[in-house]
């Protein structure tokens, strides 16, 4: 190659990192999708138009969210993760996302390689729940009702490979009961079936049950988390009651993995706009405690608490 060449190419070069490092420093300038992987009106898609709203305040640049519902979030986290990894399409997504890989052999793409976190946005540890005809009044009759009659405990969740699902199935594994699992399509069928009889238990958000506990038509027997629920109501930890439980579905942000870092840098902006208090109070109505666990941390939290989870994602894969 002669030296013209070798010069040309070089400042063709040049003047593309330069083209990129303009656009990196000019982002963003146009539309933002976040891709919610399930329904309208759901505590993710809810989140997601919560972060959306304050993004387009703080960028100055519309923030639209997308719900791409289907196959327990698989069909939204493919297409976030096939996508241009230029900061305009994202996820918003809860740890079920996490465990697909875990579950679906065939993934084309990678549910944990594939995406770099953004930020962990909050939490919401799960609610040991039963109806009162169940006759338990608190974790250690449940268990040892589980106990004395195995398979004979229906548990609903929102779907095969959901966290509703992992909640259910790592609590079975801790406390070493025989429960059996119920998928549902229809979350609210499982609030029916609860009431109606024909479910015996579910382990939620507190939001999705809140008002069935405060009228006494659900009964909360613990909650998965190192603290008491104290507000609105009172449900004790699984931990003070005796039994090593601790789940809770965290919701957060993540962008394509091979988005630049300073793209990534500038979507952390959404922790600052995460810190009003009109802000937090309406992520609390959604039964979920806000986190600030950001970019490479909220990446480590994923990786540890796949590594946590890991038995009991290979009892759950064994089973499908």
């Amino acid at each position: 190659m002669t030296f013209a060449k070798l010069a040309a190419l070089a400042l063709a070069t040049l003047a593309c990192m330069g083209g990129q490092a303009r656009t990196q420093e000019q982002y963003p300038n146009r539309l933002i999708t976040i891709v919610a992987p399930i329904t309208a009106g759901t505590a993710i898609d809810i989140m997601a138009r919560l972060y959306a709203d304050r993004l387009s305040k703080k960028f100055a640049q519309q923030v639209v969210v997308a719900n791409r519902a289907g196959a327990a979030g698989l069909l939204g986290a493919q297409a976030v993760a096939t996508a241009v990894a230029d900061g305009y399409t994202m996820l918003f997504a809860n740890s079920g996302y996490a465990i697909l890989g875990a579950l679906n052999k065939n993934l084309t793409f990678d549910p944990i390689g594939d995406f770099a976190g953004v930020m962990l946005a909050g939490e919401a540890p799960a609610i040991v729940v039963v109806p009162p005809s169940l006759g338990v009044s608190d974790l250690k009759a449940f268990v040892e009702l589980a106990k004395a009659k195995p398979g004979t405990i229906n548990y609903g969740s929102a779907g095969i490979g959901t966290s509703t699902h992992l909640a259910g199935a790592y609590f079975a594994l801790k406390s070493g009961v025989d429960i059996v699992h119920v998928p549902y399509t229809v979350s609210a069928t499982i609030i029916a079936d609860l009431l109606g009889g024909r479910l015996q238990a579910s382990f939620v958000p507190l939001a999705f049950v809140l008002p069935l506990i405060q009228d006494g038509r659900l009964k909360a027997l613990a909650v998965g988390a190192k603290q008491p629920v104290t507000n609105p109501l009172s449900i004790p930890t699984a931990l003070s009651q005796g039994f090593d439980y601790e789940y809770g579905t965290w919701y957060g942000l993540l962008a394509p993995g091979k988005t630049p870092k300073p793209i990534l840098a500038t979507l952390n902006q959404v922790a600052e706009v995460g810190k009003d208090p009109e802000f937090l109070e309406k992520v609390r109505a959604q039964g979920i405690e806000p986190r600030d666990i950001a970019l490479e941390r909220f990446d480590a939290h994923i990786r540890a608490e796949m590594t946590r989870l890991e038995p009991v994602l290979k009892t759950i894969a064994g089973r499908n």
